[in-house]
């Protein structure tokens, strides 16, 4: 029995909006916005990017999740994994009665025709939604149009005979979700890199060769099976992950580009390489707005706030951090005390404690943004708490 998909809403936007702004908007970011984005308090002064927060594709997903939980009050309603990668939006969804497939207990096996299942802004694997679609459960599909815009790319890589190099992280969800659509039915290879480095080894091989088992075992978990680098690096179609560093995608390009140049000559590479502009516009737009902020305002410390698992958020902290003391924080309970903050520190894979982070006395000055995954309920939350914090008294 094959699934029925929604991929354009359930037509029940203006009943669930009232839910969303409860839990979701923010008078005071609207004020701050429409005050040249800026908030002063005492001796405090935040000074907000100018794009920040979540972004259509985001919006969307959210929305169409809250309208599958109400257009299907009576059935059980899942979700693939998280819907983005924030823990408050993903915790209300729990409180919505919507079920993760990726939490402990559930799986695809024990789906029915009765129940209906999100799939997240992300994508889904290939495999996946076959799986799914054998259940013969409902689809609510929230796919954002900027990674569909990828897989485009990557399927046509696949149809005229070019490996995907893909620059994103092999383990991230979306990342999955394009290599299964660059196999094409089976016909296309797949390379992800992680960064530049990555990269230069692929590039290197391509221009003087080297050990095929060394590579194989490098990038085991980052190619295609039966991937051939002798046969598969020779033509070849750059895409990313959305969400990646969208200066460090066009510089793996760039590198790519330049290592087939080498290999078969300027002529041949216009035959050998491809690539599109596959950079999401909103993953764009809030680089460039802390790009901006960094080199207009003079900061004592800027502070960034999403999951720790949101690639996007990760890639604005590290921006930040090449000029200015950054702090990815995930909530606001994170700001403890002007003498201990959680935060992930940039490149780091767990959480630690920066000490005495904030200037105890005269004026502060602090950059702030979030990611395209975090609400701006949580941004209010967290200004009203450096606000706080700023106005304890010394002693």
């Amino acid at each position: 029995m094959s699934a029925q998909i929604f991929r354009k809403g359930l037509d029940l936007k203006h009943e669930v909006q009232p839910l969303l702004i409860g839990s979701y908007h923010s008078d005071l970011v609207r004020r701050i916005k429409a005050e040249d984005y800026e908030y002063r308090s005492g001796r405090l002064v935040i000074h907000m990017a100018r794009e920040f927060g979540f972004c259509y594709g985001v919006d969307r997903a959210v929305d169409y999740a809250y309208q599958t939980r109400h257009r299907f009050p009576d059935r059980e309603v899942f979700l693939t994994g998280e819907i983005i990668h924030n823990p408050h939006v993903n915790d209300e969804l729990r409180r919505q009665g919507i079920r993760f497939l990726s939490d402990p207990g559930e799986s695809i096996e024990q789906l029915t025709p009765d129940q209906v299942v999100i799939l997240p802004a992300f994508g889904v694997t290939l495999e996946i939604l076959q799986r799914l679609d054998e259940r013969g459960c409902t689809l609510v599909d929230t796919t954002c149009g900027s990674v569909l815009n990828v897989w485009k790319n990557v399927r046509r890589y696949a149809e005229e005979g070019f490996t995907s190099v893909i620059h994103g992280k092999h383990w991230h969800e979306e990342t999955q979700a394009t290599a299964s659509q660059a196999l094409n039915a089976g016909v296309g290879h797949y390379l992800i890199v992680l960064n530049e480095d990555e990269a230069g080894v692929a590039c290197d091989y391509i221009r003087d060769g080297g050990s095929r088992t060394a590579f194989l075992e490098r990038f085991a978990a980052a190619t295609s099976p039966g991937f051939d680098p002798d046969r598969d690096l020779q033509h070849i179609g750059c895409a990313n992950q959305t969400t990646m560093l969208s200066t460090e995608s066009l510089a793996i390009g760039e590198m790519f580009r330049a290592a087939i140049a080498a290999r078969f000559g300027p002529e041949e590479s216009t035959f050998r390489f491809r690539s599109f502009d596959t950079i999401c516009s909103a993953t764009q737009d809030r680089q460039d707005a802390v790009e901006h902020l960094l080199s207009t305002r003079s900061l004592d410390l800027m502070i960034v706030i999403g999951g720790y698992n949101s690639s996007n958020t990760c890639n604005l902290a590290r921006m930040s951090a090449d000029f200015v003391p950054t702090y990815h924080v995930a909530d606001p309970s994170c700001l403890e005390s002007p003498a201990a903050l959680r935060h992930k520190p940039v490149g780091q894979a767990s959480e630690r404690v920066a000490a005495d982070w904030l200037p105890l006395a005269g004026p502060v000055s602090i950059g702030l943004t979030s990611g395209a995954s975090t609400p701006d309920s949580v941004v209010e939350r967290t200004i009203h708490r450096l606000s706080a914090l700023t106005a304890e008294p010394l002693g």
